[in-house]
């Protein structure tokens, strides 16, 4: 089984205390590798509310941010270009996510699948999170 990459989405509810997504969460780091990109850090940073600072800096320091570089970023302009062919519209941001699981081999945990219509990216789709 592969190490997983946590999408912003996941991250928020963690760090807001979701009780599923903790305990999902908690249970899968006993026995694999987590992690981020580091535009998740950029994406959480910018919505981070009063209070929440320590916590989130607890949390990135404890999990794994996988650099991009130029393959990656490589990989996430070509799903731009191809969906964008087929007309689906790909933010910049989740064609990177998805370009660092193709290439680091990770499987992308993430409530948000539609954002990911990609074949070639492995996707753990989360219980439903609705309010």
């Amino acid at each position: 089984m592969n190490d997983y990459l946590l999408d912003s989405d996941v991250i928020i509810w963690f760090l807001r205390g979701r009780e599923e997504v903790v305990t999902l969460v908690k249970d899968i780091a006993r026995e694999k590798l987590l992690g981020c990109s580091p535009l998740s850090i950029i994406e959480i940073r910018l919505g981070m509310k009063k209070g929440e600072e320590d916590a989130t800096n607890l949390f990135f320091d404890a999990i794994k941010v996988w650099e991009i570089d130029k393959e990656i970023a490589d990989e996430a302009a070509n799903y731009i270009v191809s969906l964008k062919k087929k007309g689906v519209t790909l933010d910049f941001v989740d064609a990177t996510i998805a370009a660092t699981c193709k290439l680091k081999n990770l499987t992308l945990m993430t409530d948000n699948i539609d954002h990911y219509p990609m074949q070639d990216v492995r996707k753990y789709k989360m219980p439903d999170l609705t309010m």
